[in-house]
């Protein structure tokens, strides 16, 4: 049986992925740690949870906690990493992995160091409308992969970004979250489509902020090639017009494309040169980390494999580093 404990019980716990740790096959969540007590209890209340902490280090010295959740912001995810792994617990990290590629490599070797597991929340890998995407580009449905396209255009308050519960943005701050929007979003895609075509070895770009509204870049344009020889682009603005607005990628093969959302719907369109069109409609589970999460727990208790590792995610963080490039700020 995996027993978890979760470091930062924020906004991501309370549906998305706490529960799932309660529900799924072989798992349950005994702990939970936030550095405002009050809260801490408050969420172990609500949520059914034996004990509360208010500093990590008890938390993780918990004989009974076997495997620690880091749900912080990137700026705790190294040293709580490096707690854990000490402490010779597997460890799930909230997405992005770190705030830079450097800590993401202090991670993995941490981990490796104390034999034990390490797990990245891009739970994307584990969705069954992302899953229906790989089972098409895999069964070359729309024939040899040319390239993939990536456009994300959202207004200065992007409606596609969770609020979080703390009086200020994290999410735009780059000593806490290794960049703006770009980190906090197209992370997931990066990391989805090195699972898709495997990792990616150059890439390049930059990224300026155009209005200026906070500290982090708001616009950031790249390009980039897997291994496999598949090529990409990508558009990110934070400060478009609600007409421009548009969250939208493509992947372009040699017989058709395939057309989804990662944020905005759980939709696919395949079109395929001499065929109709076709829509496929996917229904998401309430507690959207919970197939991931399943994965990982299967893992650890020796019944298979998770698809998001330390060393996945580290790639992600490389490869935004190489596409934020940063201009002007």
């Amino acid at each position: 049986m995996v027993r978890w404990g979760i470091i930062g019980v924020g906004d991501v716990c309370e549906i998305k992925s706490g529960p799932a740790l309660q529900l799924a096959e072989g798992s349950e969540l005994i702990a939970v740690m936030r550095r405002t007590a009050h809260l801490a209890e408050d969420y172990a209340q609500r949520h059914g949870v034996p004990k509360w902490y208010s500093k990590a280090e008890d938390l993780i010295n918990d004989p009974e906690v076997n495997a620690i959740y880091i749900a912080t912001p990137p700026d705790g995810h190294a040293s709580y990493t490096e707690m854990a792994a000490k402490a010779g617990k597997p460890v799930y990290v909230e997405k992005p992995m770190a705030r830079n590629h450097r800590e993401c490599l202090e991670m993995v070797t941490d981990c490796q160091k104390a034999a034990v597991p390490l797990f990245i929340a891009y739970y994307r890998r584990a969705l069954p409308n992302f899953l229906k995407i790989k089972e098409l580009v895999d069964s070359k449905a729309i024939g040899d992969i040319r390239f993939v396209d990536i456009k994300l255009r959202q207004p200065l308050v992007p409606i596609i970004v969770g609020q979080s519960d703390n009086l200020e943005n994290w999410r735009t701050k780059p000593e806490v979250a290794g960049g703006g929007y770009f980190y906090d979003l197209a992370s997931h895609q990066l990391d989805y489509l090195d699972f898709l075509f495997g990792p990616i070895i150059r890439a390049n770009g930059m990224a300026k902020s155009m209005a200026r509204g906070y500290q982090a870049e708001d616009t950031t344009l790249g390009t980039f090639e897997f291994e496999t020889g598949v090529m990409g682009t990508g558009t990110w603005c934070f400060v478009a017009s609600p007409e421009s607005e548009i969250e939208e990628t493509t992947i372009y093969g040699s017989k058709g494309s395939i057309t989804f959302p990662f944020f905005t719907g759980t939709h696919v369109v395949l079109k395929i040169d001499g065929e109709k069109e076709q829509r496929f409609e996917f229904e998401m589970p309430k507690h959207i980390q919970q197939p991931l999460i399943q994965r990982m727990v299967d893992e650890l208790n020796g019944k298979g494999k998770c698809p998001s590792t330390g060393v996945s995610g580290a790639r992600t963080n490389w490869v935004m580093e190489q596409i934020c490039q940063r201009v002007d700020l």
